[in-house]
């Protein structure tokens, strides 16, 4: 849901930059779990306030309380558990949910599978990784993106192999 960026003033803040649709939906929440870049583990901290600062959310929360604690969180990571999250209608995903599908043209040429999203301000980029490496950037948008078979684990697209 976002990415720890660094600390805010001394008494322990955070700047988190969203990575969602709506960058303010992160605010809502009451308890984020926060994973380090260093650690895998992932942890419960209580928001005690949080703020949106141009593109970054401000937040203080439980456990954080210094500038040396807040920084030692630089890079990490913002979840929210999945059980949390609002319900979503038929043709709506969650990015998470489509990362590692395959990836298949209109001629039935597998580009590789969907490693992640990149932002872009206007809308998401599919970034699809190929068997033999080669990357692909691909708006995510209905004028390329003909449908999404979640059992499947397919996303098929209109878009040539040769791009």
């Amino acid at each position: 849901m976002g990415r720890i960026g660094a600390p805010h003033g001394v008494r322990g803040a955070i700047k988190v930059r969203p990575e969602s649709a709506d960058p303010a939906t992160l605010a809502t929440y009451g308890v984020w779990w926060l994973r380090r870049r260093d650690d895998p583990a992932w942890r419960a901290h209580s928001v005690q306030s949080v703020r949106e600062q141009g593109e970054w959310l401000v937040a203080e929360l439980a456990g954080i309380g210094s500038r040396d604690a807040a920084g030692a969180l630089r890079g990490g990571e913002v979840a929210i558990p999945r059980e949390a999250l609002p319900a979503l209608a038929e043709d709506e995903y969650y990015q998470a949910d489509l990362v590692g599908m395959e990836v298949v043209n209109r001629d039935g040429a597998q580009l590789g599978a969907l490693r992640d999203f990149l932002e872009s301000g206007a809308h998401p980029i599919a970034r699809v990784v190929g068997e033999d490496g080669r990357e692909r950037l691909i708006p995510w948008v209905a004028d390329y993106v003909d449908a999404v078979d979640a059992s499947a684990r397919r996303i098929d697209v209109d878009w040539p192999a040769d791009a």
